[in-house]
């Protein structure tokens, strides 16, 4: 079997076990949902779910964001990690967002980057989710499960982001972050990669690693 055809099983077993649609976080504006994918950073989607409702109900513009003390923000997201960094970003961000783009949220990676908070993996994450711009968002789950199964040899996110791109179709690149964050929580460990029990263990090519 060529290393193509393998690729392709791959792919079209994670497919099959996890779906190809993603639920994304509750929003009804861009902006909303890019702050929830930056209260996601180093927290649980049950966190983020359970916190941003009446968070959006109280602050439900982003120039009302951008206007709010800190401390206030903090009291609506202090279930979440790192809540008191992601409240000083989130006031910054909106504010940026007020004064340069008129409460909207740019749609290209270089502007994204601009605002406070937003890495990379936020950035490419919303513009897959929010406007269906295609890109590989690299998290710790990507990031690992992609070098276990040899595609991807890259020491930063930003390297393996690129050899992904490289080597996936274009169409799998919004989905492929969900379904390795599934299969990483599921079976493919930081801890221990569980082989016996895995699906793709045929196709790896890092078995145990």
């Amino acid at each position: 079997m060529t290393e193509k055809e393998k690729l392709q099983k791959i792919l079209d077993k994670l497919d099959e076990i996890y779906g190809v649609e993603k639920q994304n976080f509750f929003h009804s504006e861009p902006w909303q949902l890019l702050l929830a994918i930056m209260l996601s950073a180093q927290s649980t989607d049950k966190q983020v779910d359970e916190a941003i409702p009446a968070f959006f109900e109280r602050f439900n513009t982003v120039e009302a964001m951008a206007d709010a003390p800190v401390e206030e923000i903090e009291r609506y997201i202090q279930s979440v990690g790192l809540y008191k960094n992601k409240a000083k970003n989130i006031k910054k961000c909106c504010g940026q967002l007020v004064e340069q783009y008129g409460g909207a949220v740019p749609d290209t990676m270089e502007e994204l980057l601009k605002l406070a908070g937003v890495g990379r993996k936020t950035a490419n994450l919303f513009l897959s989710d929010a406007y269906g711009i295609p890109g590989v968002t690299v998290d710790t789950h990507v990031f690992r499960i992609s070098r276990r199964l040899g595609w991807a040899e890259g020491k930063t996110s930003e390297t393996v982001e690129k050899e992904l791109k490289e080597r996936l179709p274009k169409e799998h690149w919004i989905r492929i972050n969900f379904q390795l964050i599934y299969h990483g929580r599921a079976v493919c460990t930081a801890r221990k990669a569980r082989c016996a029990e895995c699906p793709l263990e045929e196709w790896c090519a890092k078995k145990g690693v």
